[in-house]
């Protein structure tokens, strides 16, 4: 029997056509946006990552309680956070105007 999260994901994924890889990445440059325009973090601020880190961590939680792999957890957690992670890093180098 599946979960109320997974019935959700399920459910959304319905709604979006988007795949599921797809939308881990648009919830990761969400969560950036959120950290940058919400909590006011410069994108040259590692803690700008926060926000993607803790809600992907959270999602997988909920994954790995509900049978999937670690595999599959690791790959949606690099969806979902390389992106904005390469964003500060090229803030910090300087290759972005802030």
């Amino acid at each position: 029997m599946s979960s109320n999260y997974q019935i959700f994901k399920l459910a959304l994924m319905s709604v979006l056509p988007l795949t599921k890889d797809a939308i881990h990445v648009y919830i990761g440059f969400l969560c950036l946006l959120v950290a940058l325009i919400v909590l006011r973090r410069k994108i040259t601020s590692f803690w700008a990552l926060a926000p993607g880190v803790v809600v992907s961590l959270a999602m997988e939680a909920f994954d790995l309680r509900d049978g999937f792999t670690l595999a599959e957890s690791a790959k949606d957690l690099v969806n979902t956070n390389l992106i904005p992670l390469l964003l500060v890093l090229l803030a910090r180098w300087g290759a972005l105007r802030h």
